[in-house]
């Protein structure tokens, strides 16, 4: 069962969520918050398996309470994704530097929305290959962050190149195929390079990527 937060200051957008979610036999709704005080103490208590984020809400905006929840080690199973109004909202790449796993723009599709929800939890970004190349990249580069090129000195050579397979987007799947491995073995490539950089997930891996020259905006595979 995959338990889910909801953490929004408009009543009716937690209920429409409420209503999708709560009609699935694999996911409930572990609580609601209004803002984002509110949803750290929800977190914390409850400790759901995701938390479905509004950027902007009083008293504590979003971005601000993935931040704590991400840099709580008591809270480090818990993901957080953020809801957006708009696809390229100016703060969604700043809170996948947070800790996000990904965001959602709030008219999203009710099947893409689920998908989404049990992608997340499996532990896949949750950005589509699109939008992922179009905001990454355009945030990457005004990004003001020093690079991170000496982290990457621990990876081997394949892990490096499939963390740039990562940064522009593609899926295990597609990794696979482009270098001519099983599936399998991509995935283990991705968790290994993970598991060296200190990534929460897959977004975070996007992020270095492009922070660390690895990858350069524009790049779209």
């Amino acid at each position: 069962m995959i338990r889910v937060l909801l953490a929004d200051d408009q009543s009716l957008v937690r209920a429409g969520f409420k209503a999708l979610l709560g009609a699935q036999p694999d996911i409930e709704v572990a609580g609601e918050a209004a803002d984002g005080e509110e949803a750290l103490r929800a977190v914390r208590e409850l400790r759901p398996d995701v938390v479905l984020m509004d950027i902007r809400m009083p008293l504590l905006d979003g971005l601000a309470a993935t931040r704590r929840i991400t840099d709580d080690a008591d809270l480090k199973n818990v993901k957080v994704v953020m809801l957006t109004t708009f696809e390229l909202d100016e703060y969604v790449f700043e809170a996948i530097r947070s800790g996000a796993s990904g965001f959602l723009v709030k008219d999203t599709e009710p099947d893409e929305l689920l998908r989404a929800l049990r992608a997340v939890v499996e532990g896949d970004a949750l950005l589509s290959p699109g939008v992922t190349r179009r905001l990454i990249a355009e945030f990457a580069a005004r990004s003001k962050e020093p690079a991170a090129a000496q982290s990457l000195a621990e990876l081997t050579e394949r892990e490096r190149e499939v963390m740039a397979l990562v940064g522009i987007g593609l899926s295990n799947e597609e990794i696979a195929r482009r270098l001519v491995v099983s599936p399998l073995t991509a995935k283990t490539h991705v968790s290994r390079t993970m598991v060296k950089l200190g990534a929460r997930d897959r977004a975070q891996l996007v992020v270095l990527a492009y922070e660390s020259g690895l990858v350069r905006p524009g790049w779209l595979g």
